[in-house]
C-alpha cells in the first residue's frame, strides 16, 4: 500500500508537464494527442480540473515537439489543445447554464455565491464578452469563468465566438513560444531547455498568475485609498 508521502510524489509527477506527456507518449503513442486535448478539455470544461497544468503544458508540449519532432508534431498538438479548449469550454458553459442554479444557491459558499452570478452578469454587460478571451490567459478563471457566464445567462451565441477567439490566441501563443522561444534560449544562454523544464514550468505559472495579483493588489490599494479620503466624523 502507497504511502501518503508516496501518494504526494506520484500527483506531484503527473502535474509536471514534461512527466505527463512522456507518461502519454507511451501509453498512447500516436494518439497521445488525444491525451493532450483531454487535458485542456479537463482544465477548462471541468470544475474539478482548475489544478491541472495549463500554461505550462502549452509550452512544454511545444518545446518538445520542436525536440521530439518524430513523436509530437507541432501542428497536431496546436489542433489537439485548440479543440480541447473550445469544447471544454461549451462544457464549461453549458454546467453552468443548465445547474446554476444549483450550483450558485447558497450565498455562504466560498466560490459559488448567487450575488457573484449576478455581479458576472452587470460585468460582462458593462465590459462585454471580450472578457472571455482574457479569461483564457488567468489560471483557475479559465476553469471557472465559463460556469459563471452560463449561469448569468449570456447567449451562447454570444459566448462561442469569443471563446473561439479567446482558445486560438492563448493555444497559438503558449505553444509557439515553447516551440520558438525554446531555441531563442537555448542559443542564447548555452542550455537545454529539456534539462530545466521544472524551472520553465515555475516561469510559466508566475507570468501568468501576474494579472490576477496585479489586480487584487490595485483593488486593495484602491480599497485602502477610498477609507483614507472619507471624512471623519
Amino acid at each position: 500500500m502507497a504511502s501518503a508521502g508516496d501518494l504526494f510524489y506520484q500527483i506531484k509527477d503527473f502535474l509536471n508537464p514534461k512527466l505527463l506527456i512522456e507518461w502519454m507518449l507511451g501509453l498512447f503513442g500516436p494518439f497521445v494527442y488525444l491525451g493532450l486535448g483531454f487535458v485542456v478539455f479537463a482544465e477548462t470544461g471541468l470544475a474539478v480540473g482548475f489544478f491541472l497544468p495549463g500554461d505550462s503544458l502549452l509550452v512544454v508540449s511545444g518545446l518538445m515537439a520542436r525536440t521530439l519532432p518524430d513523436q509530437l508534431n507541432v501542428i497536431f498538438v496546436l489542433i489537439a489543445f485548440f479543440a480541447g479548449s473550445v469544447l471544454g469550454d461549451s462544457t464549461g458553459y453549458w454546467t453552468g447554464r443548465w445547474m446554476g442554479k444549483t450550483l450558485f444557491n447558497r450565498e455562504s459558499s466560498r466560490i459559488f455565491k448567487p450575488s457573484r452570478v449576478q455581479k458576472a452578469h452587470d460585468f460582462f454587460e458593462k465590459y462585454g464578452v471580450k472578457t472571455v478571451v482574457l479569461a483564457r490567459f488567468v489560471p483557475i478563471v479559465r476553469t471557472f469563468a465559463p460556469l459563471v457566464v452560463g449561469a448569468a445567462e449570456m447567449p451562447y451565441s454570444r459566448f462561442l465566438p469569443f471563446s473561439i477567439v479567446g482558445g486560438f490566441l492563448w493555444i497559438m501563443t503558449m505553444v509557439l513560444a515553447g516551440y520558438f522561444l525554446g531555441t531563442v534560449i537555448e542559443n542564447a544562454f548555452g542550455i537545454k531547455l529539456e534539462d530545466h523544464i521544472e524551472k520553465v514550468v515555475i516561469i510559466v505559472v508566475f507570468i501568468s498568475l501576474l494579472p490576477p495579483i496585479i489586480e487584487f493588489f490595485r483593488h486593495k490599494l484602491g480599497r485602502s485609498s477610498e477609507e483614507n479620503e472619507e471624512p471623519t466624523r
